[in-house]
This record gives structure tokens, C-alpha cells and sequence, in this order.
């Protein structure tokens, strides 16, 4: 599956293009950016054939940083929560990361086009190492830290990465692998210390020079390769450009982050998952903002609340099951003095959730959409109305709508799948392809569309609405059922506190509703039964009755992927096993 892009032809242009956006004003770094993107897409305008993110956006900001033209913020900001911290400018992140790319290529032989596995906490080296690898040419793919060894092996396996980079916690993982990989050279440790095999990440870039020379990249050249969270089937790569990535936010403009220099954003995901590059790496520096970012050995509410009063974060972003934790506490001791805006992404957002949190903050949760293959597909903008269940408007560089079996676009308020218009041509920010895997690439489109494989709906204000997962539906004696609904009903429930709704079998229905239930923290019941027909009777009241679960379960917690995300195919399946 080729993409398309029209390429510039006249290099005047692009030497136009890069000293209005870079120069005349840092705040506008991506301005007018919409308007251009639809005259591209026409074919009245090309967009540069090269284009690397760390000279092309990372270094210009470094320049405008030495002409005092922007705020004192830094670029990077970590702490570890423990009294470290470490505060880098442009200047500083491109001083350092140069002294990485010169390890990578100098030492370790790493040459552009080659690929490597970092599988870091939230620590600065893995945003040393992202930046190093734009600047080399070379292919970063990021692993959750929770990855076992059989994850590792996969990876290493179906990736032919010639290099990990790791900590001591997953050293040992890898060892016990590393004779299965025929591709692997090296091996990085971050660590204090030494371990026989491995290289020092740290020793090894601070004693070489910060000479370095970016590599000339096109904007079509692989940037990161992402492993999908893998909620059904074994992960598949999907390889992510220059432009797709990098390109992607100077057209985009702020449809989902209206930021600037002065801005800082704390975004909590894991490294691993595609919005840690997006929210912490691309688009926040686009704008020249300072990324934030809290060591975070475990997600604790006290944690986040306490790091929201104490520091100057004024945008967070978070899955829904950090907002959800967040309001079950106590805020009167908390007070958030620079704290503008939230996002929410991952999963849907239940509306009690997105309310308990303005009552408690007086903020909205404003809430994406988006997926490893496409980056943010919807969104509720600054200057949007929040419609509480919605995930908001296409991104400005997608078509986005909702289509049934035979890719017909269906109208407003008709249920069927969410899908990306690909053809004649393909958008930039799609993926470039799912690696070694041309069949399930292919797969991925019907018609003109490129499909999400999540159902949906429309309304006629062109907000878009999340039912499921395609696979996730329940159809009970012939009623389509979406679990979101039925999950946003019984949080709004005192006693809930997390939810994941399934099918279950049923003689007489084919299936029905099953709701798998974790009790808010400190809820005691010594009644479950009574408290099944009470969670039953509230559903009924809050939506159509014939969605309410027929069977409840009360659990301790609900498994759930690296990235967060509730696996219901998971819970779906060990009840269809029980039959």
C-alpha cells in the first residue's frame, strides 16, 4: 500500500514555507496550516520531499531559543518524584541527543534504516534516544515496560531490531532470549552500574563528541514502528513516517492541542503506547512547548493530585482510568493554580466521570479519539462545545465517517463502522503499512475507506460517537447492544467504580448482557445480590431497558492491556468457555 503524497518540485517554495513557519513568529510555528493542507490535498501545492523532525523543528526551536524569542520554559521537565529533576532546553536536547547519535552510529555501528527496540520507564534517556534516532535515520520502536521475556522475544523476532536498549529490570529478560534473535548486535543498559555483555548507555554517549551532522530523511522515510496493544491476535507493527508523525502537526494545526512556548503539558501514558510520542514528543513541540513528564513507578492518585498543585502543568492528559481513580478522592486540599486543561484519550470516557470531575475542578475533560495506526482521528477542540459521550470532530486532515458493509456512507444517527476516507488519496498521518504483513495492510481498507474496526455514530453537528469495538457488540434476541453505553450507565452508580460489559450465553437469547463490576474503594456491601438488582433497576432507568446486564460479577479488578485498555475480549471469552 503506497502512500501518497505530492512532493515538492521547486525548492523556492520550501525555503519559503520553512522561514515563514519557523521565523516570523515561534507561537505560529504551525499557523494557516489547515488551509495549506487542503490545497495540497488538491494538488495545488506540494509539501517538501525531505523533512526530519529534529533539524526541522527541534533545531529551529534551538535557534529561537539563542535569539531570546522564546519563554524561559524548558523544553523537557522530569522528575522522579524523589527530589531529582532534570530541565533541558532545545539547545541542551540537541547537544545531547547528537552526542547519542554519534554512539549509535559510531560505536555500535547503527546505520539509517536499521532498527531498535527501547523498552525505558519514563525516564529522559528514552527521549534522548527518540531524538538521537531521528537525527540518524535509524527505526525507533518503544515497548511498554511490563513486556515479559516471550513479549521481548517477539518483538526482537518479528522486528529484526539490531539493538535493545534497556534497564536493569529487563536485562535479565533479555538474556534469556538474546540467543534466539539472529539480528541482535547490541545491547544498551541504562544503569549505574555494569553487566556483563551490555553496553553502558550512559558511558558510552558522554564520551563522544556532539559533532554530528542529521542525516537527510524523506518525509515518507520510517520513523518509529509501533506495536498495536494487541487486544485480539498477536501485536502487529505498524510503521509510522516522518511525515505521518513529524509532518503531520504543522498541517494539522490545533485541532486537538492549541498550545505554546509558555505552555507545559504532563502527558501520563505509558512510553510504549503511540500517544507518548504524540502528546510528549511531536506535537507539543511543534508549538514549542515544555514537556513534563513524572517518573511514575506506579499510577497513585495522591501522586498526580500532589504533582498538580506543586508544579506549573497546565494541560494534562491521561486515559480514562486515571480520571476515574483521580475523582473517587477527596479535593479540597488540593488546589491546581496553573491547571487549564485536560484531555482524556485510549478508550471512551464515561459522561459521570467527565462530570464529577468539572464539579470537583470546574475543567472539562475534552476527549480523543485515536488509534497506533492513524494517530488522533477525532477530537473536542479548544473551541468546541463538550458533548459529554462524544469523541468530537474529524482531525482536520481526515475525512472521517461512518459507513456500513459495503463502504456506503451512512447519515447522521445511523449506526455502522468509523472509517477513514484513504483514496485517491492517502492523508498524511496514516501509518505507512503493518511490517512484513502486506495481507492484513490490505485488510485494512474496503472500498475508499480505511477501517477502524470500531462502530459508531454521527450526529448532525458532525460530532462522533463510540459504541464498540466491532467485535465487542452484543446482540441479544436481536437488539445490537454497545457496551460503553451500558458501562457509562452503572458508573454513574455510587458503588461502581470500574466496569467492563460482555456478552455471556444465553439458551434463549443467543446472548446477554454480562457486566463485570469493581466497587468504589471503601463501598462495603454484605448483600450482592441485592445490590445486582439495584445496579440492574439503575441501568433500566438510565437507558433502554433491554441493554440492563443480566448478570453481574463482582471482581477485585478487570484485566486490562499494557496501554490500559479494558480487554473485554479477554472477559468475553473465558464466559464462552464456561458454556
Amino acid at each position: 500500500m503506497k502512500i501518497l503524497f505530492k512532493l515538492q518540485t521547486l525548492k523556492s517554495l520550501s525555503l519559503k514555507f520553512h522561514h515563514r513557519v519557523f521565523h516570523e513568529h515561534p507561537r505560529l510555528l504551525a499557523s494557516d496550516v489547515y488551509s495549506q493542507y487542503e490545497s495540497v490535498r488538491r494538488g495545488q501545492q506540494e509539501i517538501p520531499k525531505y523533512f526530519n523532525f529534529a533539524s526541522d523543528v527541534l533545531d529551529k526551536w534551538s535557534e529561537i531559543e539563542k535569539t531570546g524569542k522564546r519563554p524561559s520554559n524548558p523544553a523537557y521537565w522530569w522528575i522522579d518524584g524523589k527530589g531529582e529533576e532534570v530541565k533541558w532546553s532545545f539547545e541542551e536536547l540537541g547537544f545531547l541527543s547528537r552526542k547519542v547519535a554519534n554512539a549509535l552510529t559510531k560505536v555500535c555501528r547503527i546505520q539509517k534504516g536499521d532498527r531498535i527496540i527501547v523498552i525505558l520507564p519514563r525516564i529522559p534517556e528514552w527521549w534522548l534516544m527518540n531524538v538521537a534516532c531521528m537525527r540518524t535515520g535509524i527505526v525507533f520502536i518503544p515497548g511498554i515496560s511490563q513486556l515479559t521475556a516471550k513479549d521481548i522475544l517477539y518483538r526482537l523476532q518479528a522486528s529484526k531490531a539490531t539493538c535493545i536498549v534497556t534497564n536493569d529490570t529487563l536485562a535479565p529478560a533479555v538474556d534469556s532470549v538474546a540467543s534466539e534473535c539472529q539480528f541482535l548486535k547490541n545491547k544498551l543498559i541504562v544503569s549505574k552500574g555494569s553487566r556483563e555483555g551490555w553496553l553502558n548507555f550512559t558511558d558510552l554517549y558522554r564520551n563522544q563528541s556532539d559533532d554530528h551532522s542529521c542525516v537527510k530523511t524523506s518525509i515518507q522515510d520510517p520513523i518509529c514502528i509501533f506495536f498495536t496493544s494487541g487486544t485480539t491476535g498477536s501485536p502487529k507493527m505498524a510503521e509510522h513516517s516522518q511525515g505521518s508523525l513529524g509532518f503531520r502537526p504543522l498541517l494539522s494545526e490545533r485541532y486537538w492541542l492549541d498550545m505554546t512556548p509558555s505552555n507545559i503539558i504532563w502527558n501520563t501514558a505509558d512510553t510504549g503506547w503511540i500517544v507518548t510520542s504524540v502528546a510528549s514528543v511531536f506535537d507539543p513541540w511543534v508549538f514549542g512547548s515544555c514537556v513534563f513528564i513524572h517518573r511514575l513507578p506506579q499510577i497513585e492518585s495522591s501522586t498526580i493530585l500532589n504533582t498538580l498543585s506543586r508544579y506549573p502543568v497546565d494541560t494534562l492528559f491521561g486515559a480514562p482510568t486515571l480520571f476515574r481513580m483521580l475523582v473517587q478522592n477527596d479535593f479540597s486540599s488540593y488546589k491546581f493554580r496553573n491547571l487549564k486543561r485536560c484531555v482524556s484519550g485510549g478508550e471512551p470516557i464515561n459522561p459521570e466521570v467527565m462530570e464529577q470531575w468539572k464539579s470537583k475542578t470546574g475543567l472539562d475533560i475534552r476527549e480523543i479519539y485515536g488509534q497506533t495506526e492513524m494517530g488522533i482521528i477525532c477530537s473536542v477542540s479548544e473551541a468546541m462545545k463538550v458533548k459529554p459521550g462524544s469523541m468530537g470532530k474529524a482531525a482536520a486532515l481526515y475525512d472521517v465517517q461512518i459507513i456500513d458493509k459495503n463502504a456506503n456512507i451512512l447519515h447522521p444517527g445511523q449506526e455502522g463502522e468509523i472509517a477513514i476516507r484513504s483514496k485517491p488519496i492517502r492523508p498524511l498521518g496514516f501509518f505507512s503499512k503493518y511490517v512484513d504483513n502486506p495481507k492484513k495492510t490490505a485488510e485494512s481498507e474496503r472500498g475508499d475507506f480505511y477501517l477502524t474496526g470500531d462502530k459508531g455514530t454521527v450526529d448532525e453537528d458532525g460530532y462522533f460517537w463510540f459504541i464498540g469495538r466491532d467485535d465487542d457488540i452484543i446482540i441479544s434476541a436481536g437488539y445490537r447492544i454497545g457496551p460503553f453505553e451500558v458501562e457509562s450507565a452503572l458508573i454513574e452508580h455510587p458503588a461502581v467504580a470500574e466496569t467492563a460489559v460482555v456478552s455471556s450465553p444465553d439458551p434463549l437469547r443467543g446472548e446477554v448482557v454480562k457486566a463485570f463490576v469493581v466497587l468504589s474503594s471503601g463501598f462495603t456491601c454484605d448483600d450482592l445480590e441485592s445490590l445486582t438488582r439495584e445496579l440492574q433497576e439503575h441501568v433500566k432507568k438510565t437507558t433502554a431497558p433491554y441493554k440492563y446486564p443480566r448478570k453481574v460479577e463482582f471482581v477485585q479488578q478487570l484485566p486490562k492491556t499494557v496501554t490500559g485498555k479494558i480487554k473485554r475480549n479477554e472477559l468475553r471469552d473465558k464466559e464462552w468457555k464456561r458454556v
